[in-house]
């Protein structure tokens, strides 16, 4: 099996409840085509390095997941019709890095480091 990471970028305006769906019909595709899903991140609300289709800014759910190359063509074919989508990427890794948290305020990280 290979490991892959997909990072989704929303349009601004979808509110979080549709986040949520859209987090639970990727992570279902996933798991319909012999996938796993091994951690599933909400990194929130980012400004955008260009306006994409009207937007400045992106909601992005990021996925990490174990599967086949079928899956990645069947995650990105539902993707190019969904239209709360602006853009969506899938890398295939060797490893993946499931203790850091990139996208994580920084008090909480101030936290976590004076209590280590």
């Amino acid at each position: 099996m290979n490991l892959y990471e997909h990072t989704i970028v929303a349009r601004q305006d979808v509110s979080p409840t549709q986040i949520k769906q859209i987090t639970e019909k990727y992570s279902k595709i996933v798991e319909k085509n012999d996938g796993n899903i091994v951690k599933t991140e909400n990194w929130g609300l980012l400004n955008l390095s260009y306006i994409i289709k009207k937007n400045k800014k992106g909601n992005y759910i990021h996925l990490k997941f174990k599967g086949n190359g079928k899956i990645v063509n069947e995650l990105e074919k539902n993707e190019r019709i969904d239209k709360n989508l602006l853009k969506y990427l899938t890398v295939k890794v060797k490893k993946f890095d499931l203790e850091t948290n990139y996208f994580d305020s920084k008090e909480k990280k101030e936290d976590t480091e004076r209590k280590n």
